[in-house]
C-alpha cells in the first residue's frame, strides 16, 4: 500500500507556498512538489492597527488558489493551510480567513509564535544534511518575524517569535526602498535586533554555536552567491560564511530598487526588503559571534507534513 500524501500551504507575510510530501522508504519526509509566490500579504504590517489590504487579500486568495491547485495533481489525503505573523497579528485576520474558507472550502490555522517556531524545528529534523547535528541553533526569517531555537541533543531546548520580519523592518525603518541602502537604515535595523534580542531572554552557549537558517532570506543569500560563482543552486555550499554575506551587502547596498531586481539570484518581488532582511540576519551574526550560517530548505511545512504523516500512520 502506497504511503499517504499530504499538502501544505504556508501563508506566510512574504510569499505563500506549498510543500505535497510522503514517507520515503527510509521513513523520511520525501518532497513530491513544492513552489513559492511571492504574494506579500503583510503590506502596513508595521502600522499601529495593522490590517490586510485589500490588494494584499485578492493576491493572497490567488496564490492560495493557484498552490491548491498544484497540490490537488497529487491527490493528497490531507490538506494543510496555515498562517503566520501577518494573519495572525492584523486586526482584519479573521476576514481573510473567512474569504479563503468561502472560496477553497479550507480553514486556515493560525500559528501561534511558539506554534510556528516550534514546528519549524521538526522540519529542521527532518533534514538528512543536518543529522549529525546534536546541538545546534535554527533562525527562520520572514516577512512579518524571526523565529530563534535552542537544540540540545536533537530537542528544543528554548523557541522564540520575535517581530524582526524583512517587510515589518522595511516599513520601519527604510525610508525610501527605491534608493540604495543606507548605513543609517544598516544601524537602526542592527540596534532594534540588538535591543529585541536582549529583551527576548534567549540565551547563547557559544561552545555550541552551530546555526542554521531557514526561509527565503538565506535561501536568496545562497542563490545570489552561487550565480556570482557560476554555481546551479543545488551545486552550492549550503554554508553561508559571514564574509559571503558581507560581500553580498555590500553589493546589494550599493544598488537601487531596478538594479537590485535584475540581480542574478534575487527575486524580483523581494527586491525591495532583501536589504534588511540581510541587515537583519548579519547583525545577528554579529549579536552572537556566529561565523556563518548552514542553510536549510526543511523548514516550517516539513515540520507540518511530518506531524500530518505521524498522525495517518
Amino acid at each position: 500500500m502506497p504511503a499517504p500524501v499530504v499538502a501544505v500551504i504556508d501563508i506566510g507575510s512574504n510569499s505563500i507556498k506549498v510543500l505535497v510530501a510522503t514517507r520515503s522508504a527510509s521513513g523520511g519526509i520525501l518532497a513530491l512538489a513544492t513552489r513559492t509566490i511571492d504574494a506579500r500579504i503583510s503590506a502596513g504590517i508595521s502600522k499601529v492597527d495593522p490590517r490586510l489590504t485589500e490588494d494584499g487579500m485578492t493576491r493572497g486568495l490567488d496564490a492560495i488558489g493557484a498552490l491548491l491547485k498544484d497540490a490537488a495533481a497529487f491527490a493528497p489525503v490531507r490538506v494543510i493551510l496555515v498562517a503566520t505573523s501577518a494573519v495572525r497579528d492584523a486586526k482584519n485576520g479573521g476576514e481573510f480567513r473567512a474569504r479563503v474558507a468561502a472560496v477553497t472550502g479550507h480553514e486556515i490555522r493560525i500559528l501561534t509564535g511558539d506554534e510556528e517556531a516550534n514546528l519549524i524545528g521538526r522540519g529542521l529534523t527532518c533534514d538528512p544534511a543536518l543529522a549529525c547535528l546534536r546541538d545546534f541553533y535554527v533562525f527562520d526569517l520572514g516577512g512579518g518575524s524571526l523565529e530563534c531555537l535552542a537544540f540540545r541533543d536533537r530537542e528544543i531546548e528554548q523557541a522564540i517569535s520575535l517581530q524582526l520580519g524583512c517587510v515589518r523592518l522595511t516599513e520601519k525603518f527604510v525610508a525610501d526602498v527605491a534608493t540604495p541602502f543606507t548605513a543609517e537604515a544598516r544601524t537602526k535595523i542592527s540596534d532594534y535586533t540588538e535591543e529585541l534580542m536582549a529583551n527576548s531572554g534567549f540565551r547563547f552557549d557559544l561552545t555550541q554555536g552551530v546555526a542554521v537558517f531557514t526561509g527565503g532570506t538565506a535561501s536568496t543569500c545562497r542563490a545570489i552567491a552561487a550565480a556570482r560563482n557560476g554555481l546551479a543552486f543545488d551545486a552550492s555550499s549550503a554554508f553561508l560564511s559571514l564574509d559571503e554575506l558581507y560581500l553580498t551587502s555590500g553589493l546589494v547596498a550599493r544598488l537601487n530598487l531596478d538594479e537590485r531586481k535584475r540581480l542574478p539570484g534575487l527575486p524580483p518581488a523581494r527586491a525591495d526588503v532583501f536589504p534588511a532582511a540581510l541587515a537583519t540576519m548579519l547583525s545577528l551574526a554579529e549579536i552572537v559571534g556566529f561565523d556563518g550560517f548552514h542553510h536549510s530548505l526543511f523548514n516550517l511545512r516539513y515540520g507540518l507534513a511530518a506531524e500530518a504523516l505521524e498522525y495517518l500512520a
